[in-house]
C-alpha cells in the first residue's frame, strides 16, 4: 500500500496509519536524505529480525542503524560524549550515520555488536513518523542488486518489487 506523504502538512490519519503498521510489527519503505530505505520499529526485535532476513544479513556481523527524531533522543539509545555530541549537533539533521556504543535501552539484537548507527535525516517525512511513533526506526538500505538502481528512487517501482514484503 502506498501512502503519499509530503514534507509538511500531512494528514494526521495517514501518519497514524503508518505508526499503527510499525507498532504491529510491520515494515515500511520511506524517503531519507539520499534515497528510499526500509525500516521498522527500532525497539521490536522480531521486526528487526524480519528486515535482517529480508536483506539476508546477520545482525551479529552487520551494523544496524536507527533513526531518531532529533538529538535529544540519541542519548537514550547510545553513549555520547560531549565532543561527539558537538560534532553531531553541527551535522544533524543530515545524510550522516554516527556509529556509537549502544545503551541498554536497545533490544539485545543491537547489543550483540555493541554499536549502533545513529541517524537524524534531514527529511521531514520520516522524522514526522518517528516523532509520532515516539521510538526510533531501525533503518537500512533497500535490498537491491547493482542493476536495480531505479528501485531506490521510484515509489511505484518500490511498491511493485516489495509490496508483499513491506
Amino acid at each position: 500500500m502506498i501512502v503519499k506523504l509530503y514534507e509538511s502538512n500531512n494528514n494526521p490519519k495517514d501518519i497514524e496509519r503508518i505508526v499503527d503498521i510499525i507498532n504491529d510489527g510491520g515494515i515500511i519503505i520511506y524517503p531519507t536524505d539520499t534515497m528510499y530505505a526500509i525500516g521498522c520499529h527500532g525497539l521490536k526485535e522480531r521486526s528487526i529480525e524480519k528486515i535482517c532476513k529480508l536483506k539476508n544479513i546477520d545482525p551479529r556481523k552487520n551494523n544496524l542503524s536507527i533513526i531518531c527524531y532529533d538529538l535529544s533522543k540519541i542519548s537514550e539509545y547510545a553513549k555520547v560524549d560531549n565532543a561527539t555530541f558537538k560534532v553531531m549537533r553541527r551535522n544533524l539533521p543530515g545524510p550522516f550515520t554516527f556509529i556509537l556504543n549502544t545503551s541498554n535501552n536497545l533490544p539485545k539484537i543491537f547489543r550483540n555488536r555493541k554499536e549502533v548507527g545513529i541517524r537524524v535525516p534531514n527529511n521531514n517525512i520520516i522524522r514526522e513518523i518517528v516523532n509520532a511513533l515516539n521510538a526510533p526506526i531501525m533503518t537500512t538500505t533497500l535490498p537491491i542488486g547493482d542493476d536495480e538502481i531505479e528501485y531506490i528512487t521510484n515509489p511505484e517501482l518500490i511498491e511493485e518489487k516489495f509490496g508483499d514484503d513491506a
